[in-house]
């Protein structure tokens, strides 16, 4: 069974001041996009550098995601250090992802420029950093999600089909 990461850096929704909207964001994103069967590794950590490393090496190194994609502590302020804690763990960075996602949400929000997503790779796992908000959450992920099935194609990784209809994956031919 494929798996994938879902984590939802909020010092808030960890300590249950207020409901987990982004992460679920995700997961129905995912599930409504996705025909290749897969179970979710969730996760609602506040934004510490320390704990966000530790469970992005669990889920790729012990639970094996495939895909692990966080939302929140991308901006500007000084408790957001997703962005740190991925390219902590990562062997390699992907820049293309966050140029990408900025450029999508620019057309809807002129602060897009102080979001500071990125991606990358450890092992055979794709970690991407989405914003914390459930219509941004959107926005991004319509935006990278074509070339996430073929990346984690080239790292080795279990092939994700999607549902043509609502999510079309880029795969080249041949």
């Amino acid at each position: 069974m494929i798996t994938i990461g879902v984590i939802n850096v909020s010092d808030r929704a960890s300590a249950g001041v207020y409901e987990d909207t982004p992460g679920k964001a995700c997961v129905e994103l995912l599930r409504g996009w996705l025909t290749t069967p897969f179970e979710v590794d969730y996760a609602v950590i506040p934004d510490e550098q320390a704990l966000i490393q530790a469970a992005l090496i669990r889920m790729a190194d012990e639970a094996h995601c495939a895909l692990i994609v966080t939302t929140g502590g991308t901006g500007p302020a000084l408790r957001d250090v997703t962005p740190e804690a991925t390219e902590a763990v990562c062997q390699k960075l992907l820049p293309g992802f966050g140029e990408l996602m900025r450029a999508a949400s620019l057309k809807h929000v002129p602060t897009a420029i102080l979001s500071r997503q990125t991606a990358g790779i450890r092992n055979q796992t794709l970690i991407v950093n989405l914003p914390g908000r459930p219509k941004a959450i959107r926005e991004n992920l319509e935006a990278v999600f074509p070339a996430i099935p073929y990346c984690i194609d080239l790292i080795g990784g279990p092939r994700l089909e999607t549902k043509d209809a609502v999510m079309k994956a880029f795969r080249p031919k041949g």
